[in-house]
């Protein structure tokens, strides 16, 4: 069947919100998605991992301090207490979602869409037709190009486990796999990341991520630095992860192994050629208000368009921008300055704004403060034994340039300096805030 829609949208996250402001605007509005309704962050990425990151939290904040009034030694995660929990938490999210955008009228379509024409999309028998179509099909995880890939599980499936296994392996050392093994490791797992770089977290700053390693460490969790996988065999009832290191082939034998090598847009099955859509590896192409380059009538956000960050808070911001310039005119950009990210292990890791590589590259001249703070009370109070910050301060404006903590609330703080960025707040000036003490954010003072 021929539908006519002011506003198609494929995807159902954070930056179809874009389907809701342009509907109680007055237009028609059609949203599709071949998986359930509610998208990547709300059931598969951001909302069930802090679920399963909080537990890991709680056990380690226990056990770092036994010894100190809480005998918490043999403390560890109740699995599936902990699945049946989080299920509890997200199991309405779909139900929820498709009732909300059913009684404002939105007209939801569930199946896979592949562009038919510049503006058509086919979904089943239906063929959608958009004055506007915005694309916001989050992402997927990435496809790895070795023999036995298929034996790997997803992030996507770990946030299901009905158990955990005794030996858990991850394939990649970016913030999936980090994040995913501080909660195995909490749970009783044996863990090992393999990582194919000389350092993981490679977005984040060295020397942080060198005490977090080594924090991982001490919770029981391998890290293997410079290794190719080149395979993954069944071997019984076990899995055998092989590599090379340095020329050397190295094996690594697992229950469960777990594909933590990154994640890409969701574009692959929307045909775009046939749409006229140019994509590249990052996403859909897009112009300075977040339209196609190449098909005026499709526009992209969040994971979907190859600019910014492939993070919740980007996506969001993007849903605001898309709405103004399809209801407005394009007139709107989009402003990713002071957007903080973090890992959300235990201590974690946290950054905002520039690294000292891309400050030096960028040409700016600014101090570095600098410093381990394992020393500090609201770190020893707490019985943790990693933290520390690297804050870069411009020498001619005295604007916050990057700010890069690690320790305990790490994520929470990063977001003080973010406003500092976002704001061009200087330094001096936001030394003059007065914070409850003594809690983690007064020790922003001292970082400046």
């Amino acid at each position: 069947m021929d539908r006519q829609y002011d506003l198609v949208v494929v995807g159902t996250g954070i930056t179809s919100a874009v389907a809701t402001r342009c509907r109680e605007a007055g237009w028609s509005v059609a949203v599709i998605d071949r998986q359930p309704f509610g998208g990547t962050c709300a059931l598969r990425g951001c909302v069930p991992k802090k679920i399963l990151v909080s537990a890991a939290d709680a056990v380690q904040g226990a056990r770092d301090l036994t010894g100190k009034g809480v005998p918490a030694e043999s403390l560890t995660i109740d699995w599936p207490g902990l699945m049946r929990f989080k299920r509890s938490m997200i199991g309405q999210t779909t139900e929820r979602t498709e009732q909300s955008w059913a009684r404002m009228g939105v007209e939801l379509f569930h199946g896979l869409a592949r562009f038919v024409g510049p503006t058509t999309l086919a979904v089943g028998e239906d063929r959608l037709t958009g004055r506007h179509i915005v694309l916001a099909a989050g992402s997927v995880p990435g496809p790895l190009p070795f023999p036995g890939a298929e034996r790997l599980v997803t992030s996507d499936r770990f946030l299901d486990l009905d158990r955990m296994a005794s030996r858990v392996l991850f394939v990649g050392g970016g913030y999936i796999s980090f994040e995913f093994a501080h909660v195995a490791a909490r749970a009783g797992a044996q863990v090992t990341i393999l990582h194919r770089g000389p350092r993981p977290l490679e977005g984040f700053d060295p020397d942080l991520v060198d005490m977090l390693v080594r924090r991982s460490g001490e919770a029981g969790i391998r890290v293997e630095l410079g290794i190719e996988v080149r395979g993954v065999d069944a071997a019984g009832d076990s899995l055998v992860v092989r590599g090379v290191q340095q020329g050397v082939e190295r094996s690594f034998e697992t229950d469960l192994a777990v594909h933590g090598a990154g994640r890409v847009p969701d574009l692959d099955d929307l045909d775009l050629d046939a749409g006229g859509v140019k994509r590249e590896k990052r996403g859909v192409t897009v112009n300075q208000f977040l339209q196609s380059v190449s098909n005026p009538a499709v526009y992209a956000g969040g994971d979907a368009a190859a600019n910014g960050l492939a993070l919740t808070p980007k996506a969001e911001h993007d849903a605001g921008v898309l709405t103004n310039n399809l209801l407005e005119g394009n007139r709107r950009t989009p402003n990713y300055e002071g957007i903080a990210s973090a890992v959300f292990t235990i201590p974690p890791l946290a950054a905002v704004g520039l690294t000292e590589d891309a400050a030096r590259a960028a040409g700016r001249r600014f101090r570095v403060n600098h410093q381990d703070t394992a020393g500090w009370f609201n770190t020893r109070r707490v019985g943790e034994t990693a933290s520390g910050f690297k804050v870069l301060i411009e020498e001619e404006t005295d604007h916050v340039l990057g700010a890069h903590l690690l320790g305990p609330r790490a994520d929470e703080v990063i977001n003080l300096f973010a406003v500092a960025i976002r704001l061009r707040i200087p330094a001096r000036e936001l030394q003059q805030v007065i914070c409850a003490y003594p809690t983690y954010s007064s020790d922003m003072h001292y970082m400046l």
